[in-house]
């Protein structure tokens, strides 16, 4: 059984991060997405939160194989909790290989039997970010095709409220 972890802040989920877990959903037997918190990092929403958003995608998706659940810490103990053999990682464009390659590095260095899967961003998502989303919002512009539809007037109530 192949398990993989896709780990971040999703702060918020974007369209970008839903391509990256549908394929991998048809690719693994199971994907735990794994949302980080981060006393440290200010977001817009808490960990709880960004867990029962993409908790509502992936029901809206009627994903069997997927779950999400937030953690501390590395991310590799994630994936030795959740029995899982990888991690996988998005790539938007050829300017995050490099960071995403450290921290490959690191990460076979504390787990050397976890692999790092990465996964290109299909060509309409790779301009997404959640940083960029929450500017758009804040900005009064419109969240359609940059958030899943179950979970855009949640992202927007709390941004617009920023």
């Amino acid at each position: 059984m192949t398990k993989a972890i896709f780990t971040g802040s999703f702060d918020p989920f974007t369209m970008g991060h839903l391509d990256i877990l549908k394929r991998a959903a048809s690719l693994f037997d199971s994907v735990t997405v794994g949302v980080l918190e981060n006393g440290e990092k200010h977001t817009a929403f808490n960990a709880e939160e960004r867990c029962a958003l993409i908790a509502r995608v992936i029901e809206e998706e009627a994903f069997q194989n997927v779950r999400v659940e937030a953690f501390t810490g590395l991310a590799v103990e994630l994936a030795k909790r959740t029995g899982s053999d990888c991690m996988l990682r998005g790539l938007r464009d050829a300017g995050d290989l490099p960071y995403e390659q450290r921290m490959e590095r690191l990460n076979l260095h504390l787990a050397p039997d976890i692999q790092t899967v990465y996964m290109a961003a299909s060509p309409a998502y790779a301009h997404i970010s959640s940083s960029a989303v929450k500017e758009i919002c804040a900005l009064g512009g419109k969240l359609e095709g940059l958030v899943p539809a179950p979970i855009q007037i949640s992202i927007a109530e709390r941004l617009i409220k920023r």
